[in-house]
């Protein structure tokens, strides 16, 4: 299938990371033009951004509106990995703050700046990789960054419905190079960062019509169910 993303540009935030590389690779691939944005990116096809900072992302959406004049693809990957949380701090209102400013709110900086400019264009895409985690309790600074991620996200959705614009949510469960068949009782199963690049391309494509959606990657927690 040709996702027509020749000639399109994307912004992928986080394009350095473990998932982030892949899916500005897979979308270089499927013929976009791709900047990569991190704090410390550097190069011809990159920009500097710390999501963190709304002076920061400001300034970097502005520098690939001057080079490119659009973005019709933002892909966020960025956020501090689930391993640099102390769980023994789960309850900790500090680090729970600082979870969902480094996930949630780091993603609402850069999807503000960046929608605007879609809607004039009439058209655009944004995905934002949360993870399985919101569906579950247990860890409250996990939970909640990803709970909140998703609820960004489906209510920038609902602002932009009708204009051409799409956002969602990836969730994947375990992230890695091998991922496993077999899913754990009260677990989401494992992907890899491909399997979660090719998703995130489909979604990014003007041949997508989904929006306002949490899609879970691999399966989704095995036990739970939601209706």
């Amino acid at each position: 299938m040709d996702l027509e993303l020749t000639g399109r540009v994307a912004l992928v935030v986080g394009g350095q990371g473990y998932i982030g590389a892949v899916v500005a690779e897979t979308l270089r691939r499927e013929g976009a033009t791709v900047v990569v944005a991190s704090r410390s990116a550097d190069g011809p096809d990159a920009v500097t951004i710390d999501t963190a900072s709304q002076a920061s992302v400001d300034a970097g959406v502005a520098r690939v509106l001057e080079q490119h004049g659009r973005i019709d693809v933002l892909v966020v990957t960025a956020a501090p990995a689930a391993g640099t949380l102390d769980p023994e701090k789960a309850s900790d209102p500090e680090q729970v703050a600082t979870a969902i400013d480094g996930k949630a709110l780091g993603f609402l900086r850069v999807a503000n700046a960046v929608l605007p400019h879609q809607q004039r264009a009439g058209s655009g895409r944004v995905v934002v990789i949360s993870g399985q985690n919101a569906y579950l309790a247990g860890n409250i600074t996990t939970s909640l960054r990803n709970a909140a991620t998703s609820i960004i996200a489906k209510n920038l959705a609902d602002q932009v419905a009708g204009s051409g614009v799409a956002v969602n949510v990836v969730n994947p469960g375990t992230v890695t190079d091998e991922p496993a068949a077999e899913v754990q009782q009260g677990a989401g199963g494992e992907s890899s960062p491909q399997q979660i690049a090719d998703l995130v391309a489909f979604l990014a494509s003007p041949r997508s019509a989904v929006s306002g959606e949490s899609v879970s990657i691999a399966h989704r927690v095995r036990g739970q169910l939601t209706i």
